[in-house]
């Protein structure tokens, strides 16, 4: 390491968090020096952190580059599904994906890491067996929750979390995502999803496509991002929410028939045009009363002539808990 190197490293340790224009001014250099000698390099070889987005951008240690290495022992097919599987957002916003991510969960919680990841794709297999062509079919927990189901079908793309182990990478992906505001993680999660959304369309061809609105106001809706960044190129069925005095967002409903007069009253269904196949995309599958409410708004008008579909991108596993977070 070089004298200049050091004398970064010495410096942040003793500051614990600095900004660019402190190292600047500390080493007497340009920012253009800083940047492609030093912390570039000290960012890829993980000596160093970058926090925050510009233009609030900190650099600290990475300490967990210090902490002990667990001894990795695993095969090339159990590294591949957990490199595909796993994401963590640690609780310092820190995104961290496959086996990486995997070896940050089991030091924080002293778990080894061979007999975890045994464990890990045993439950991974366990969810696998209600996926089929990649996709998890909810009617038949819907039909326990309501007396009449205005869907045909109902899908998600994946478990919101599983057992033990927590959100799945489709359920990290989408709470930060959506709380974050995040538009490169919105993207993230569009390129994630995508290829399973047009199968979909393609398969049970679909002439309308619409967007559950958000209840909440946002800067950056993700349900808007989403619509753009799909790039469907589908007749788009006009949902909207309406503004009540107090918003009320189903996720803070905890009985279904709170949440069915709910998505009853409070969403409508701006549209004249008639489709032959519609599907209907949420984010979340909690109890299902919104997509079931919005199908029966779209049945009562006359205007589906075939199949009324409701996807989510992700739904809990034991019937239709809430899921509060999303």
């Amino acid at each position: 390491m070089n004298t200049t190197a050091k004398k970064i490293l010495d410096y942040i340790n003793r500051k614990g968090q600095v900004t660019a224009n402190e190292l600047v001014e500390f080493l007497d250099i340009s920012r253009q020096a800083l940047f492609k000698h030093y912390l570039s390099k000290m960012i890829n070889n993980q000596t160093l952190i970058k926090i925050g987005r510009p233009p609030k951008v900190f650099y600290s240690l990475n300490k967990s580059s210090e902490a002990p290495q667990l001894k990795i022992s695993l095969d090339r097919d159990v590294k591949k599904l957990i490199n595909d599987n796993y994401l963590i957002i640690t609780p310092a916003g820190e995104k961290k994906e496959g086996l990486a991510g995997f070896i940050y969960w089991c030091q924080k919680n002293n778990l080894p890491l061979e007999k975890t990841a045994a464990e890990y794709l045993k439950t991974l297999a366990y969810y696998k067996k209600y996926k089929k062509n990649g996709l998890i079919a909810g009617l038949s927990k819907l039909k326990n929750s309501f007396p009449k189901i205005n869907l045909d079908k109902i899908f998600y793309l994946d478990f919101y979390s599983i057992e033990r182990f927590g959100k799945t990478k489709l359920g990290q992906l989408l709470l930060y995502a959506k709380q974050s505001q995040n538009k490169a993680l919105i993207k993230e999660l569009i390129v994630e999803i995508k290829p399973s959304i047009d199968k979909i369309i393609k398969k049970y061809k679909i002439d309308g496509l619409g967007y559950i609105p958000p209840t909440v106001k946002r800067e950056t809706q993700l349900m808007k991002v989403l619509e753009k960044g799909l790039g469907e190129d589908i007749r788009k069925v006009k949902i909207s929410k309406i503004k009540t005095a107090v918003a009320v967002p189903q996720k803070t409903l905890n009985k279904l028939s709170d949440r069915i007069e709910n998505a009853k009253n409070t969403i409508v269904v701006e549209e004249n045009s008639v489709f032959k196949n519609i599907l209907i995309i949420d984010d979340a599958v909690g109890s299902g009363a919104t997509l079931n409410e919005v199908a029966k708004k779209i049945r009562d008008k006359g205007l589906c002539r075939g199949n009324i579909i409701g996807l989510a991108l992700t739904g809990s596993f034991k019937g239709f808990d809430i899921i509060s977070e999303v």
